[in-house]
């Protein structure tokens, strides 16, 4: 009888908690395949805001080589963590997590529905389930991250970086007084990716409970159609401008060397520029690079097993997502 009454409380205990979490609506997939335009079709059906969770979206005069939404799909609903910061800024998935966390909640405050759309699986992780541990990245991710935290120590030098460690993660910085670059770097590298110090996450590796409910939608497109998008939006950006972009962004003393240009479409455009390749190489490395990037994708999110994959016209793709 005591196990029924408590098996009982454990189900009203979970379905209050359910009733009591905001829900998010994600929409994702692989770069070309048509998330925006699916959640620009969905702001016709509900109140929606768009967070984007785009790696390269976030950062301002990066318009073209990142496919950022058109004048008139920004209208069609508020967006966010778009154009926030300048290229030579640094950001991580771990920072998104908490940032976007808060946005989610001013949304829901103002009565609307959050909706995240993007195809940076790791963004749309560290809002949705955290980040934990440096395990949750890839190797690329890490080295990233790594690299420009190690230029800052020759450029800025450890005071500076100890500065900053003493404000994340005092805790860390009280214990390497001897500001050991090696160790505050690791320190900062966790921060940076995680969003958490690393001090709070030696002292509690059990991940925190999810605040949130979270229904997920992916663009379910056939891979031969989406390489086929791809090339040929890579041919529209080259075509509307992409070198021109470049030009002035080089042109205001940005380094390609900054992460934000370290990606497809700005390095394959950058060694033309330079010389290192013809125009015709450069577009066929980028449509090559983006097709990988693409299959990358579609590898991360196919490991999800929550995701409803949606299929059709932009109209019956938007008509079935429920909220």
């Amino acid at each position: 009888m005591l196990l029924v009454e408590s098996q009982s409380k454990i189900k009203i205990l979970v379905l209050v908690e359910s009733l009591t979490k905001i829900k998010i609506i994600i929409v994702c997939g692989p770069t070309a395949s048509g998330k925006t335009a699916v959640c620009t079709k969905l702001a016709e059906l509900l109140p929606i805001e768009i967070i984007s969770a785009d790696s390269r979206q976030i950062y301002r005069l990066l318009d073209i080589g990142t496919a950022k939404p058109t004048a008139e799909e920004l209208r069609a609903a508020p967006y966010h963590f778009i154009n926030i910061l300048n290229p030579d800024e640094d950001y991580s998935a771990g920072r998104f997590g908490n940032d976007a966390a808060g946005v989610v909640r001013e949304i829901h405050a103002r009565g609307r529905i959050p909706v995240v759309c993007g195809g940076s699986g790791l963004y749309i992780k560290a809002l949705c389930e955290g980040l934990f541990n440096e395990g949750d990245f890839d190797s690329e991710e890490k080295k990233e991250v790594r690299e420009s935290l190690e230029k800052r120590l020759l450029t800025d030098g450890i005071e500076q970086l100890y500065d900053e460690l003493k404000l994340c993660d005092p805790i860390s910085a009280n214990l390497y007084e001897d500001k050991n670059p090696r160790r505050v770097i690791r320190a900062l590298l966790h921060y940076n990716l995680t969003g958490r110090a690393l001090s709070e996450s030696h002292k509690n590796s059990n991940p925190v409970a999810n605040p949130f409910d979270v229904v997920y939608y992916g663009i379910n497109i056939e891979r031969d159609a989406l390489y086929a998008k791809i090339n040929r939006r890579a041919e529209d950006m080259w075509r509307n401008g992409l070198l021109d972009e470049v030009r002035n962004v080089l042109s205001l003393g940005y380094s390609p060397t900054f992460n934000s240009l370290n990606t497809v479409g700005y390095k394959e455009a950058i060694a033309y520029l330079n010389g290192f390749c013809s125009e015709s190489e450069a577009l066929e490395l980028m449509q090559r690079n983006t097709r990988r990037y693409a299959k990358r994708q579609m590898t991360w999110f196919s490991r999800n097993e929550k995701i409803r994959w949606l299929e059709g016209s932009l109209e019956e793709m938007a008509s079935k997502i429920i909220f």
